[in-house]
């Protein structure tokens, strides 16, 4: 009885022995299919983080081709609106065919003028964020001499501009960002408006604030564009009407700015028409 109860047990014995060596071989083997995935995955990432530096690196590259080319179009773009104006203050002997190509030539140069400016602005925000340099305006002088300016290439258009202001108003305010704010909405009511028609600018100084109103006489802003207007690199459904490029920077520019300014732009549109309304505290955000 003893013999056989040892045998049972010695049976038993082997038979845990057996499965713990088996168990112990297919755990090695389990740890070294781990150990060689792990190293595997090691090496994609350390692969993927190569690429990840590659990309950042020729990211950087281009941000700052960009800039460059940007900066140095910049230069000759100013040159040739120079000389474009020069031409049309002598136009008088110019045939109707060679004013047709001057003016052409004005609205061309204005408009890579401005896909330029914003090209930058774009830089700039994104490198450096805003840092204001306030001085006391008179918004009415400021505005007015960019209306004087963008009139020209409305008539050129064939645009009405009207212009309502008071004799002044005063505000502390970067004069750079705050041109660069209605550059941009000028800008965009004469390229969506039909020739023959009209743009209104409204200043109205009030207690509180003052109040700018842009309103041309476009095809108006769908309420499906309106939820985009101000993002990034966003094209809306609205094509310019003089074939004027756009690089999809304007407003998300202007909101970033009035953002930081503690200002606010609304926008009202129909199929009639749209109006943009900006709103700037005498004494803004620095």
């Amino acid at each position: 009885m003893i013999n056989s109860g040892l045998v049972v047990i010695i049976g038993f014995l082997a038979v845990a022995i057996c499965w713990l060596l088996f168990a112990a071989f297919k755990l090695r083997q389990k740890n070294e299919i781990i150990l060689r995935q792990s190293n595997e995955i090691e090496a994609q990432f350390g692969l993927l983080e190569q690429r990840k530096n590659e990309l950042d690196e020729l990211f950087h590259q281009n941000k700052q081709i960009i800039s460059v080319v940007s900066h140095d179009l910049k230069g000759p773009f100013n040159r040739i609106f120079a000389l474009v104006h020069l031409m049309n203050l002598s136009a008088e002997n110019f045939t109707p065919e060679q004013k047709e190509y001057l003016n052409k030539i004005h609205q061309v140069v204005s408009d890579g003028l401005g896909m330029i400016r914003n090209l930058l602005d774009n830089r700039r925000l994104e490198d450096k964020g805003i840092e204001f340099f306030n001085e006391k305006l008179n918004l009415v002088t400021l505005l007015g001499g960019l209306v004087k300016n963008y009139q020209i290439l409305a008539e050129k258009k064939g645009i009405k501009f009207h212009y309502n202001a008071p004799a002044q108003a005063i505000l502390i305010a970067d004069k750079l960002y705050l041109t660069r704010v209605f550059e941009n909405l000028l800008s965009n009511a004469i390229k969506f408006t039909e020739p023959g028609r009209q743009v209104f600018v409204d200043i109205t100084d009030q207690s509180d604030g003052i109040r700018v109103a842009i309103r041309d006489e476009g095809p108006g802003i769908s309420a499906e564009d309106q939820s985009k207007l101000y993002h990034k690199l966003q094209r809306l459904t609205a094509r310019p009407t003089g074939g004027e490029s756009s690089t999809g920077l304007g407003l998300w520019i202007v909101k970033t700015i009035l953002d930081k300014m503690d200002g606010s732009i609304e926008c009202d549109s129909s199929h009639e028409g749209t109006t943009f309304i900006v709103v700037l505290k005498k004494k803004l955000a620095s």
